[in-house]
């Protein structure tokens, strides 16, 4: 819990104390810097203190199934839909999306720039055996490695298979540091200064496609979360001010996110 706390003193401002909401993020969002951009204005336009848990979006589950958060905001469509049939959440909504990429050393040893789809792009390293860096920590980026993985059908056992258990930023600097192959979300990669000898490699498959969805957690198993703060969140979430920001967030010219909000469901 030390380590999840941690980041929340990161994003207190110096506003009152009486109106704040826990959000449990995914480490992707954070490591896009888009809650640098959101923060200031969520607490200008509705006078609400967002104090962010960094975690994978399975620890960010955990979070909201505990009543230890007021909202979630997560990108793995099934794990959201079972807390939400739980009970756990009261509705999802769909905020933004953008894509998985494959990262890789820049001479493609495997030759995944070839690859028709993402499946077989893992098969190739599969049969290349070369390393590969997974998150390893059931977090959403994980959850959608391991069903291309099925898809593939490719074993990945092996010395060459590396699951880290850590959050994007640092899967991909132990990528970096090990010149390896890594599936990453594109805000991540983009925003990530450590490139090295690395380049983005593979994207485009529709099995990449990467949404996020906003989930408050349901009052009626945790009396004591601030359903009202999370509603006027999502309020805000979905507004043309969030669009706004959230389309235009570029790095070196190249989009993050794409806003999509959705009626709930």
């Amino acid at each position: 819990m030390i380590r999840i706390f941690a980041f929340v003193f990161m994003f207190l401002g110096s506003g009152a104390w009486a109106e704040n909401l826990k959000l449990a993020v995914t480490t992707s969002f954070h490591n896009s810097g888009l809650s640098d951009i959101l923060l200031p204005a969520i607490k200008e336009d509705i006078d609400v203190e967002v104090q962010l848990l960094v975690v994978g979006t399975g620890q960010a589950l955990r979070l909201g199934e505990a009543g230890d958060v007021d909202a979630i905001l997560v990108h793995s469509r099934a794990a959201e839909d079972a807390f939400v049939a739980a009970g756990y959440g009261t509705h999802r909504r769909e905020i933004m999306y953008n894509d998985f990429v494959f990262i890789g050393p820049a001479d493609d040893p495997a030759g995944i720039a070839e690859a028709p789809n993402a499946a077989d792009a893992l098969t190739r390293i599969a049969e290349a055996q070369v390393v590969f860096v997974s998150r390893g920590d059931d977090s959403g980026t994980h959850k959608k490695e391991l069903s291309l993985w099925e898809a593939s059908g490719a074993s990945r056992g092996g010395d060459w298979y590396r699951p880290v258990g850590a959050g994007m930023g640092a899967s991909l600097n132990t990528a970096a540091g090990m010149d390896a192959y890594i599936l990453a979300d594109r805000a991540s990669w983009l925003n990530f200064g450590n490139k090295a000898g690395l380049d983005l490699l593979f994207a485009g498959d529709p099995a990449l496609f990467n949404q996020y969805a906003y989930i408050p957690v349901n009052p009626e198993r945790h009396a004591h979360v601030k359903a009202d703060f999370a509603i006027a969140l999502e309020d805000w979430l979905t507004s043309d001010r969030a669009r706004e920001l959230i389309d235009g967030y570029t790095i070196n010219g190249q989009t993050l996110f794409t806003f999509n909000a959705v009626n709930p469901s």
